[in-house]
């Protein structure tokens, strides 16, 4: 009996909400408690080794307000080169594992964790799966043996890591499995998926939301080209595809993954959530729950049941949030504040300081963080709501006027309806002036101009400062650029014969470097 499965075993329904699910009963005061009483012992374990010398100074603060003052906000240039090069003994304790993260900055950013991290970790994911497949409050629907479908990049990467983690302690049968699918590529893996759960189902499923639509559109091909064979006649398969046929004729529309496999819960994560959200109920049937995660924490919030806003967990990292002025380009204001004294609606930069013993101290995430309220009261949560807004670097500037993120951009995309591969978009200069230069890859084809009025107009119901950009500058400020079918996947065939690591596969939506953009363009003209 694997580690977690014991407490599925002896504990009541009320004792396993306590145990995984407790965080959300919380007050402020307690919350916190727990929080400085963590901050302090990682203090004591970190004080006498290399990093922890470095980083505060030889100095050992005695109070949390001591090791605010005394310890400088960290980036990750401060840890180099110990953590790239995974230097055990500059650390306090041996680490259980090093993940990395996708790279998006050109290069991974190594981050080790202990066991103990890692264990919390775990509890906190299971925590996820009892929200995500739960209707109300002290609902438990899953159990050791839940079957969860996904596709993850295999460990090292964070994904790969945790999921593995989470399966060594936990009865997790995954679909497809990690160790046959990470040989392989997306569309093999799903079909690999597909073949697996037309026999036993799955109970959750877990993914970036935008690797769930294709997952969807992917099996929703797969399900309409379905071919008798042998491996047809059980009486499971049969009886999944007879049920998925009448409710498909009976809603006058093709076969959808949620016909095949009516899950409890859908799991997911990313930017992109809000913006396919509705996408991936079309697919999967029910809202997905969303959680916030990163290489550096692991998991450090997570909706309720409601599936509103995300809260955070007490026990992963230490919480202190910078107040961020969207419209200054350097952030000025380095006095933190504590989860106890943060505002409603305001910008704040997620400073995280790792516990058990892990070397990560006052570390700036460069993610900002909203708080849409300080509780919930419709489900008696009394913590404050958090929503993810975007990463500080990824913004495209026009005119000193107009910031323009990679979520904004995408919803905006999204918003059109019109169907597309992939895109990426820069800022452009003509003539001295400003514009938001998209590159597109369309499924279907469009006039590129009429397609940039469409963005234009979706971009002035999302961003209020934008709407009034064409009175400022006198100009519609976006440029599109159809890019041919096939231009992503050709890059991405390419980036793999270059030897790329799987995140380095696609172009960055915002801001690629202009030897990116010229490939691209080459690529779509067949160069």
């Amino acid at each position: 009996m694997l580690s977690e499965d014991k407490y599925f075993k002896t504990l009541t329904k009320d004792e396993l909400w306590e145990r995984y699910c407790g965080f959300l009963d919380l007050s402020i005061d307690e919350f916190m408690e727990i929080q400085k009483e963590l901050l302090m012992d990682e203090i004591e374990r970190v004080a006498d080794s290399t990093l922890g010398k470095k980083i505060m100074s030889n100095q050992k603060p005695k109070s949390v307000e001591e090791f605010r003052n005394v310890v400088p906000l960290t980036t990750y240039d401060d840890y180099e080169p110990y953590l790239s090069q995974k230097q055990d003994d500059a650390l306090a304790i041996k680490p259980y594992l090093w993940c990395h993260s996708a790279g998006r900055s050109g290069s991974f950013k190594w981050v080790p964790h202990s066991s103990e991290a890692v264990q919390r970790a775990v509890k906190n994911y299971i925590a996820g799966f009892i929200l995500c497949t739960a209707n109300s409050k002290g609902e438990i629907n899953i159990g050791p043996g839940l079957r969860l479908l996904t596709v993850v990049a295999p460990a090292p990467y964070t994904s790969g890591a945790v999921v593995s983690a989470v399966a060594e302690r936990f009865s997790m049968p995954i679909v497809p499995p990690l160790e046959e699918s990470a040989s392989v590529g997306f569309r093999e893996r799903i079909a690999k998926g597909f073949k697996m759960a037309l026999k036993d189902g799955v109970d959750v499923i877990g993914a970036l939301a935008s690797v769930l639509v294709k997952m969807g559109e992917q099996l929703s091909e797969q399900a309409q080209g379905i071919k008798f064979s042998a491996s047809m006649l059980h009486p499971k398969v049969a009886t999944r595809l007879l049920r998925a046929w009448l409710i498909s004729k009976r809603e006058k529309r093709p076969i959808l993954p949620k016909d095949l496999w009516p899950a409890k819960g859908i799991f997911v994560g990313g930017l992109d959530t809000a913006i396919y959200k509705n996408d991936v109920a079309h697919y999967w049937g029910s809202q997905p729950f969303e959680f916030y995660a990163a290489t550096e924490w692991l998991v450090a919030a997570m909706q309720a049941w409601n599936k509103k806003a995300m809260i955070f967990v007490p026990d992963m990292v230490f919480l202190e949030f910078l107040p961020f002025d969207e419209h200054k380009d350097d952030n000025s204001q380095l006095e933190t504040v504590l989860l106890d004294d943060v505002e409603e609606d305001k910008l704040y930069e997620l400073v995280i300081t790792q516990f058990y013993g892990m070397p990560l101290l006052r570390y700036r995430s460069n993610d900002l963080i909203k708080f849409t309220a300080m509780s919930d009261s419709g489900v008696g949560i009394n913590l404050p709501q958090m929503a993810f807004q975007r990463r500080i670097d990824e913004i495209i500037t026009i005119g000193g006027l107009i910031k323009l993120d990679e979520k904004t951009i995408w919803q905006a995309i999204a918003n059109t309806g019109i169907k597309y591969n992939d895109w990426a978009a820069v800022r452009e200069v003509v003539d001295n002036q400003l514009f938001l230069r998209l590159f597109i890859e369309l499924k279907k084809k469009r006039d590129a101009s009429e397609l940039a009025t469409m963005v234009d107009e979706q971009l002035k119901q999302i961003d209020i400062d934008y709407k009034d950009i064409e009175a400022y500058l006198n100009l519609q400020p976006v440029r599109v650029t159809l890019l041919s079918p096939g231009t992503f996947l050709r890059y991405a065939e390419e980036k793999t014969k270059e030897g790329a690591d799987i995140a380095h596969l696609k172009p960055p939506h915002v801001n690629a470097k202009e030897a990116v953009i010229k490939r691209l363009i080459q690529l779509s003209e067949g160069n």
